[in-house]
């Protein structure tokens, strides 16, 4: 008889044939079940994120590097066993896991059929996070992590199109052009810069312009002036899609001038963040040390935790990748994703938070397992 408030140990089961001696194969049945169910269902540790979903890295190889202009290396990223890489259509970028832990997007400017190898083109940034300074210093040989290829900024291949590149910008435009001009579209291309020697991509661009005299278009700062953007707009035919990936400036540009031109939709891509809209101040806690951080109107809550721990993780700053993603234990959340991939979205799910993006109500506080 059992005492109150106690369990008998299970008795281990008879044999086969019911009798009361223990059956060997059994009880190790028995054992191998008593020692591997707590382990699988034994609770996480607070404060461990699970790894998202398709969050495992392939590996890459840089098995080739070569200069495109002033400050911008392109790799030739690929597979170690040489097996084919993911397909990939023109407008998408990889997140790269470099040697140092950062993980940085690129887009993908090769060929979209040569699965054999990818390309992207990356210009040197001294003053930047250090992503790029760290892809310059990659030799061939090296070893990255890759996630992807996604595609943020997928290319319609509308019957007319115009394509506005503002310097390193060229990176996922180069790839339509190229589908344009295999398609037989109504295309043009603009690939502006500060000087020709800043342009990456000089040598493809001038044998596609030879292919396709009339759409492609170099216009230099040092020759020509700063572009107007009603002007370079006035380029696309009639109802034309217009995609355009630049500074910032740039984009702001164009977008002012899109409704007095000929053109019928705009797509853009930055590779930069966005400047926070519609912002209020708010506060995050840090759970694990209980440090507060302020968080200003006019700056993002991935801004404020760098500002405090420089090795916070980041990519995109956009809302696409998720590499940013924290826990959030308290708090409401305004959630502000991109255009992620499907299953991927924060939205609706109260204990996620990407913090380049998402931020809180004015004046309220979210807690962060940090």
């Amino acid at each position: 008889m059992n005492r109150p408030g106690t369990t008998a140990a299970p008795a281990t089961p008879p044999d086969l044939y019911g009798r009361p001696r223990a059956d060997r194969y059994l009880r190790f049945l028995d054992r191998v079940t008593s020692l591997y169910l707590p382990a699988v269902t034994r609770p996480r540790r607070p404060g461990r994120r699970p790894a998202p979903s398709g969050a495992t890295p392939r590996e890459l190889v840089v098995a080739g590097r070569h200069r495109l202009a002033d400050d911008v290396v392109a790799l030739r990223l690929t597979a170690p066993d040489a097996s084919p890489l993911p397909r990939w259509q023109p407008g998408a970028h990889v997140d790269l896991l470099l040697p140092s832990g950062r993980m940085r997007s690129y887009s993908l400017c090769g060929d979209p059929a040569d699965r054999a190898a990818y390309r992207v083109a990356v210009r040197r940034l001294p003053d930047g996070g250090g992503g790029s300074v760290e892809v310059h210093g990659l030799r061939t040989g090296a070893r990255l992590g890759m996630r992807g290829p996604r595609n943020a900024f997928p290319f319609a291949a509308e019957p007319a199109v115009l394509l506005l590149a503002g310097g390193i910008g060229i990176t996922p435009l180069w790839p339509m052009a190229a589908e344009a001009a295999r398609r037989g579209l109504d295309w043009r291309l603009v690939h502006c810069g500060r000087s020709r020697a800043a342009l990456p991509f000089a040598a493809e661009l001038r044998a596609l312009a030879e292919r396709h005299p009339g759409r492609v278009e170099i216009h230099c700062d040092d020759e020509a002036g700063t572009p107007d953007a009603a002007d370079l707009l006035r380029r696309a035919p009639a109802g034309a899609a217009v995609y355009c990936c630049g500074p910032a400036p740039m984009l702001a540009a164009v977008r002012a001038a899109f409704d007095e031109g000929p053109a019928s939709a705009l797509h853009v891509e930055r590779f930069a963040p966005a400047p926070v809209a519609g912002g209020s101040p708010f506060e995050l806690l840090l759970r694990r040390s209980g440090t507060v951080l302020p968080v200003p109107a006019d700056r993002s809550a991935l801004d404020v935790l760098r500002a405090y721990d420089p090795a916070t993780p980041y990519s995109c700053r956009q809302g696409f990748c998720g590499v940013c993603t924290v826990t959030v234990t308290a708090g409401t959340v305004e959630h502000r994703d991109g255009r992620p991939a499907a299953g991927d979205r924060c939205d609706g799910e109260p204990g996620r938070m990407r913090v380049c993006v998402s931020r809180a109500p004015a004046g309220e506080r979210v807690e962060l397992d940090l």
